[in-house]
């Protein structure tokens, strides 16, 4: 399993969640990442225009190509033919979302950057992060979900960091 950033912006964000988180687009430049991507693979949302981590997500399918305009980009010839099936997990409400300039700098992946420059990180749309740092932000991201629904997606795995909690006297 690869564990993935997807560096968007809020309103590719918004269409992609409008849709019901069921395909994302990557454009031209990251065409070779797209293709490495499998089902099973594990998606984190990073909306730069919030600076936050706002959901995740599984890999259903591999890669396909399809022009048909979807999403929004500065340049009209990106059409992010690029596409991959993907099914929700996590997704926070709007102001709920982890907040990057917080969770960030603690990340593995940021490590390669001087500490004052870890946002130069995120450049780009595709990154390929550390187990780890993608269950930091699944786990924070699932702090602001609904408790059922975040467990639901969580049965059947093993919570380390569960503390049981008794009654005091």
């Amino acid at each position: 399993m690869t564990c993935w950033l997807i560096n968007t912006t809020r309103e590719n964000y918004d269409i992609t969640r409008e849709r019901g988180m069921e395909l994302i687009g990557i454009d031209a430049p990251n065409s070779r990442k797209a293709s490495q991507m499998i089902p099973g693979d594990r998606i984190v949302f990073y909306v730069r225009d919030n600076r936050g981590f706002a959901a995740t997500a599984t890999v259903t399918a591999k890669v396909f190509q399809n022009n048909s305009p979807i999403w929004k980009h500065h340049t009209k010839k990106e059409k992010y033919r690029n596409r991959v099936r993907i099914e929700s997990d996590v997704i926070a409400e709007d102001g709920d979302w982890v907040d990057a300039l917080q969770v960030g700098p603690t990340m593995e992946y940021v490590k390669r950057w001087p500490p004052e420059m870890w946002e130069l990180a995120f450049f780009g749309m595709v990154h390929i992060i550390s187990k780890r740092d993608f269950e930091l932000l699944e786990n924070e991201l699932g702090r602001y979900e609904d408790d059922s629904e975040y467990h639901d997606h969580r049965e059947g795995q093993e919570d380390e960091e569960a503390v049981e909690v008794g009654s005091i006297d």
